[in-house]
This record gives C-alpha cells, sequence and structure tokens, in this order.
C-alpha cells in the first residue's frame, strides 16, 4: 500500500517467454527483444528498498542497496529512468535513477518539507509530487499538496493549495491530472487540468478513495477503496461514472498499476499476510502472486516495453 504521511513520519523481464516481452527487428532485420519490467517497493533487506522484476515475477533484484527507505518507484515513459523517493539525507525527497540502478541522484531539496508519491507526464518532461509541510506531528502533516517540477529537478511549482492532496496521476494525454483530496474527513478522488485549473470530484463516498491510475486509453480510472470495509480495487469511467468493484476480497488490495497494453493490473495485496505484488486481468479475473516473499512489497509500477 502507498506509504502515507504518518508511515513517512513515524519511520522517519526475462525474455520472450515471459508475458509483456516481445522481438521487434532492429535496423538490420535482427530480432531484438523487448520486456516490460515491475518496479515495486520492499522491505525484504530489513530497510525498504526499490526493486525491479520480470511481468511474470521472475528476476526480482533490488535496484538502490542504499541504508534507509527508497519507496514509490515510477517508471519514466521510455522507460529508461525511475523516480523514487528516499530519506537518505534526513527527509524525504524526491530521487532519479537509471533503469538498472544507476546514477541515482536527488531531484528535490527542501529540509522544511517531506516529497513523495512521484508520477511522470506522459512526455517525460516534468514530474508531479506530494509535498507535505507543517505542522507536522506523529500523524500527519496539516498540507499535502501536488506540485510538479521539470525533469531535472528546474522549476517546481505548486499546483494545489493548502489542502490535504497527493498521488497524482497524469491522464495519457497530458491534459489532466487525478489525484486524492481528503475533504470532510474522507479522502475522494479528483480530477484537474495539468495546470492545477479546472478541479472537478469524481467519487463521494465517506470511506477512503485513493491511489487513481489511468488505464492506458484514457478512459478507465483503477482506484483504491475502502467503501465495502476492506480495501479493493475499483474501476470507474474518467468522468466518474460506473463505480465497481474489480477485486472483492476479504484482504486489503491497493496500488493499481496498468499494464501498457491495458490487458493487466498489478496491485498490491495482504492475502497472504505480508504485502505482496499481485497482477490480474482488467475485468479483475486470473489474480496471482508475483512476489510471494515474506517481507512487504507495494507500490507496484510497470514500465513501458523498448
Amino acid at each position: 500500500m502507498r506509504r502515507s504521511a504518518g508511515f513517512v513520519i513515524v519511520l522517519f523481464a526475462g525474455w520472450l517467454l515471459v508475458p509483456g516481452n516481445a522481438a521487434r527487428p532492429d535496423a538490420g532485420g535482427r530480432a531484438v527483444t523487448t520486456a516490460t519490467r515491475i518496479a515495486f517497493d520492499s522491505g525484504r533487506d530489513g530497510d525498504f528498498e526499490i526493486y525491479a522484476m520480470n511481468a511474470d515475477g521472475g528476476r526480482q533484484r533490488n535496484l538502490t542497496r542504499h541504508p534507509g527507505f527508497d519507496l514509490s518507484p515510477t517508471w519514466s515513459p521510455d522507460a529508461r529512468k525511475i523516480a523514487f523517493v528516499s530519506d537518505r539525507k534526513g527527509n524525504f525527497e524526491i530521487y532519479v535513477m537509471n533503469g538498472d540502478g544507476r546514477g541515482q541522484r536527488r531531484l528535490t531539496r527542501n529540509a522544511q518539507t517531506l516529497d513523495r508519491l512521484p508520477a511522470w507526464s506522459p512526455d517525460g518532461s516534468r514530474i508531479a509530487f506530494m509535498r507535505a509541510r507543517g505542522p507536522c506531528s506523529t500523524g500527519s502533516c496539516k498540507y499535502n499538496e501536488i506540485y510538479v517540477v521539470n525533469a531535472d529537478g528546474s522549476r517546481p511549482r505548486k499546483l494545489t493549495s493548502n489542502a490535504d492532496d497527493g498521488e497524482a496521476a497524469w491522464s495519457p494525454d497530458g491534459r489532466r491530472i487525478a489525484f486524492r483530496r481528503d475533504q470532510d474527513g474522507a479522502g475522494e478522488i479528483y480530477l484537474m487540468n495539468a495546470d492545477g485549473s479546472g478541479m472537478r470530484r469524481l467519487t463521494r463516498n465517506p470511506a477512503l478513495d485513493f491511489a487513481p491510475s489511468w488505464s492506458p486509453n484514457g478512459r478507465t480510472i483503477a482506484f483504491t477503496s475502502g467503501r465495502d470495509g476492506n480495501f479493493d480495487i475499483y474501476l470507474m469511467n474518467a468522468d466518474g461514472s460506473r463505480q465497481r468493484n474489480l477485486t472483492r476480497s476479504t484482504f486489503d488490495e491497493s496500488d493499481p498499476a496498468w499494464s501498457p497494453t491495458g490487458r493487466r493490473i498489478a496491485f498490491t495485496s495482504t492475502r497472504r499476510g505480508a504485502e505482496e505484488i499481485y497482477v490480474m486481468n482488467a475485468d479483475g479475473s486470473g489474480q496471482r502472486n508475483l512476489t510471494r516473499h515474506a517481507g512487504d512489497d507495494s507500490d507496484p509500477d510497470w514500465s513501458r516495453a523498448r
């Protein structure tokens, strides 16, 4: 499950036979293998690290290998880089690294805030993230606001103000951002233009709705909801209509992430006790465990093939 503000402060692909892989010819007509991978954060090493694996769960490996907490990985659109969150300099900031874990560098620098939950724009030029600012207690910070920064760390600018907002997700065309807003004690899914204007509410439920994720065709938004007594993965149309439960579990399911084709959704589940990464078809069928590890694995994000 996506690490909450409370968590932050308290804790201050295989090859051709792998689903999602394909072969394409290079300039000389030779077959070149392309592969989709899934990045996730894992607590299996005693702290939290960023891992990546093939789309079938094979070849799981630690990319960050750094003391402290590395969380919330998200692939760049060209699958060459991963943005993530780390507290290695004392407070949580946004970092970027190459897809193989090399070249780790800090993107945001603000000792007075906590920066979390990065999300690349579809063209790879910008990264949206949640910035928490004080006053803060062991439970949460007073304000969580959505910011956008250029992919090189320049020109950070605020999109929402004086609210509890987070978990930004860009629409595939880059024109809109879905996000979670906590209003009147319940989190709801909202939509706004990429410049912060035109804000409107998509869900209306007394339970917590959070972690929106756009389908690749931009017609559907997956999200997490607690409206049935536990957390499940829901789908709705991009205008908020036709909200329906996809997982229908008695355990907690969260953090949906679409495959590049839109045929599958990766998510976090507690059905075996610890948090683990599962995958299912886009209609909710064919649910299976990918990580199978006693340590907590969560926050999956699917790369595009290249």
